[in-house]
């Protein structure tokens, strides 16, 4: 799954020292309510820079940099600085800068961000060797499918890519194996459940 570059810019008021201080309190060890917070984070890892008073926060998607601007505020109001905390930005390849400006995502986009497949090929194969070797080649080709039993679940970004993939092996199972794609719930709950046959 690609990721893109996401940050916070905090510009924190207090010059020198003061601002050399809540850079290592906030690098040392988090409040209580900084704490409940990242635990939301729990496993990701995000790097951190300081220019002077400045310092950027970075991520690799959008909802990590959300949580992680939730804790920074958080650790701003215990240690009572003020600063300058950005929304958080996004890099723009293209132009080559960050932008900080929403832009209308699709339901696909929001349920990549969290971490979740949008779409979905589902494989039935006629044998636990066969589901294992398809598992194998899909992985060399930078898939990550889920391999229960004989059945494969692997995620796609888009209908495009799941019809794609669906169509491709469709090809490659035998006869009595079966591809199905189908739309991720796109409810925010997804069910650990997928129904074959």
């Amino acid at each position: 799954m690609a990721h893109d570059d996401w940050r916070i810019h905090v510009e924190l008021e207090q010059e020198g020292d003061q601002g050399a201080d809540f850079f290592e309190r906030f690098s040392d060890g988090l409040g209580d309510e900084a704490k409940e917070l990242a635990e939301t984070l729990t496993g990701d890892r995000l790097a951190v820079s300081r220019d002077g008073s400045e310092f950027f926060v970075y991520a690799s998607r959008k909802i990590q940099a959300e949580h992680a601007h939730a804790v920074i505020e958080a650790e701003l109001r215990r240690h009572g600085f003020e600063a300058k905390v950005s929304r958080v930005e996004r890099w723009l390849e293209d132009e080559e800068r960050w932008d900080d400006e929403s832009k209308d995502e699709t339901w696909e986009e929001e349920a990549v961000e969290q971490g979740w497949a949008p779409w979905e090929v589902r494989v039935g194969c006629n044998s636990h060797r066969e589901a294992k070797e398809l598992a194998d080649r899909l992985e060399s080709e930078g898939y990550r499918p889920l391999r229960r039993w004989r059945y494969l679940i692997v995620g796609t970004d888009s209908r495009e890519d799941a019809d794609a993939l669906a169509l491709r092996l469709h090809g490659e199972v035998e006869v009595g194996g079966e591809v199905v794609w189908e739309e991720a719930a796109d409810s925010g709950v997804v069910s650990p459940f997928r129904i074959f046959g």
